[in-house]
């Protein structure tokens, strides 16, 4: 007789594995600590292996636990989907997520993904603009979501993420040691009055080399070492981008926020479900490096 795979232990079975914790799991899921230990327990009974490693602080995937992850988020992904078009929980109609272009990747097309496969009849479309036009698109309605880079947060807003603000560019360029300084940036970007405020505190000069709305060319000038501008550090860089190494050449700019804003109005229930995509999302690489960081000490 086949035995079955139950849902909610794989469902444990992921959020710990993403979140680097049975503890975080518990939190994420609403149950205790026990629960999810037992449910993931009663899974490793029903496979005859160990999925968990539990030498350490945290809990890493055994080379088993490695190879279920991929068919357990399969199977989640098809049971929230069949649950959804066959109960009277679908929603339909149109979400709106407004994001800058520096946050997008990697995390923004997989929660995307996954709201349009749970939310079949939800058309949802995302709007890349500069932070303060987002918050403008919110409150007129034309978003119903916004992430935006800010130093701080608004009221109603919640920070999803905080890192440092880095100089970045060209791999391998010597584009940072020349004076003045050459700069790539828009006009409306947020980072663009934070960056000339700390050259011009350090006594460095600065001239705008490159100016433009088009992200693609302002990285493919960086990456010809063209000109240097400054990322989020918990964000990716682009081809041929790095990190400067630049030994206090350069001054430090302090740290940046990535907000999280909902809209209000019929849309509001709605939003939250793309917005607990979006804090899981977040919220991945920090347990990681938290694990990371735990097992290093130890």
């Amino acid at each position: 007789m086949p035995r079955n795979l139950d849902i909610a232990a794989l469902r444990s079975f992921v959020t710990a594995a993403d979140l680097g914790g049975v503890t975080r799991a518990a939190g994420q899921l609403n149950l205790t600590q026990s629960a999810v230990s037992m449910q993931i327990k009663r899974l490793e009974g029903t496979l005859g292996q160990t999925l968990l490693d539990r030498s350490g602080r945290g809990v890493t995937l055994t080379a088993h636990g490695e190879h279920l992850l991929s068919y357990a988020r399969r199977m989640l992904a098809l049971n929230d989907e069949a649950l959804t078009r066959m109960t009277g929980e679908a929603f339909e109609g149109e979400l709106r997520l407004g994001a800058p272009h520096d946050v997008i990747h990697p995390r923004i097309p997989a929660v995307l993904g996954a709201f349009s496969r749970s939310h079949p009849r939800v058309r949802v479309s995302l709007v890349s603009e500069y932070s303060r036009r987002l918050k403008e698109m919110l409150a007129a309605g034309a978003v119903d979501v916004a992430l935006t880079t800010e130093r701080s947060v608004d009221a109603g807003g919640e920070t999803l993420d905080l890192s440092p603000l880095v100089w970045c560019g060209a791999a391998g360029g010597d584009g940072w040691r020349r004076r003045p300084l050459p700069l790539a940036y828009s006009r409306n970007c947020i980072f663009r009055p934070i960056v000339q405020a700390a050259l011009e505190a350090a006594g460095v000069d600065w001239t705008m080399s490159i100016e433009t709305d088009c992200s693609r060319a302002r990285e493919a000038s960086v990456a010809a070492d063209l000109a240097v501008y400054a990322l989020m550090g918990g964000e990716p860089v682009p081809p041929g981008v790095e990190r400067i190494d630049h030994g206090g050449a350069l001054p430090d700019l302090g740290e940046m926020r990535v907000n999280l804003y909902l809209g209000e109005g019929p849309k509001a229930a709605l939003a939250e479900r793309l917005a607990a995509g979006l804090r899981e999302a977040f919220a991945q690489p920090r347990a990681r490096a938290a694990a990371a960081s735990s097992a290093a000490a130890a």
